[in-house]
């Protein structure tokens, strides 16, 4: 897998959550999201506790607040289309502020926004104690089809490569004077997009070549390492096991 590669969702943060093997966060974030998305929207305490279980694992984590909130707003257009929702809504309706609300549509919108919300800060947090490099690791040691993980891992490597060849041919554009701005200058756009591909598509073939010159048979070297132990997978459990005992209770009372 070479050497790790950092994201802008990671932080170099050195906690007991950093520690664990990436496989069994992303089994907790999965099951934990899982739970979230299952349980009836009318259960407003279930998700108050889903939201205090984040909160504990951000300060164990030691994530920022504030660096979460920033990175948070990603969800802002379905938060748009959630507020949408109680205005286009049928079925009973409710005045509120001299604007009539669907009921129908404002059970709709919290069940986007906080079961929304709740999967985006899971992933979140598991972004930021995980490293790219650990994250595909940790899918290639889940038995995630190697198909997908050969093609992340490529793209992960050479993604910055294509970066920089495209940020290149714009200084070069730029430097002799041209900077398309309308849509009818669109073909000088379209002509640099297509000789980033080829460029790209013949660095890939002779990537390809190079490996199986080494004996690439389809499949990457595994890093030497055990994995996750029965104590990592226990400590991990923690957070789906509360959340659905978080559901349950819920659901019972």
């Amino acid at each position: 897998m070479g050497a790790g590669h950092a994201h802008p969702l990671h932080l170099d943060h050195d906690s007991r959550v950093h520690r664990l093997p990436a496989e069994v966060k992303i089994v907790a974030t999965l099951l934990f999201t899982i739970v979230v998305v299952i349980t009836p929207r009318e259960k407003f305490v279930a998700f108050a506790g889903y939201l205090l279980l984040l909160v504990g694992v951000l300060v164990v984590a030691k994530v920022p607040p504030g660096w979460l909130a920033k990175r948070a707003t990603i969800e802002l257009p379905f938060v748009l289309l959630a507020i949408a929702l109680p205005f286009a809504g049928h079925g009973e309706r409710v005045h509120w502020l001299g604007m009539s609300l669907s009921v129908d549509g404002l059970h709709g919108a919290w069940n986007i926004f906080a079961k929304g919300t709740l999967g985006v800060l899971a992933s979140l947090l598991l972004a930021a104690t995980t490293t790219a490099r650990d994250l595909l690791l940790g899918l290639d040691r889940l038995r995630c089809p190697q198909v997908f993980t050969q093609i992340a891992t490529f793209m992960l490597r050479y993604l910055d490569i294509l970066a920089d060849d495209a940020r290149r041919m714009r200084v070069a554009r730029l430097s002799r004077g041209y900077d398309p701005r309308f849509l009818w200058q669109v073909k000088a756009f379209a002509v640099g997009v297509g000789a980033l591909f080829i460029r790209s598509y013949e660095r890939g073939e002779r990537v390809y070549l190079a490996m199986v010159a080494r004996g690439y048979s389809g499949r990457l070297p595994r890093p030497e390492g055990t994995g996750a132990t029965t104590a990592d997978w226990v400590r991990s459990a923690t957070l789906p096991i509360a959340a659905g005992v978080i559901a349950l209770v819920a659901v019972l009372a």
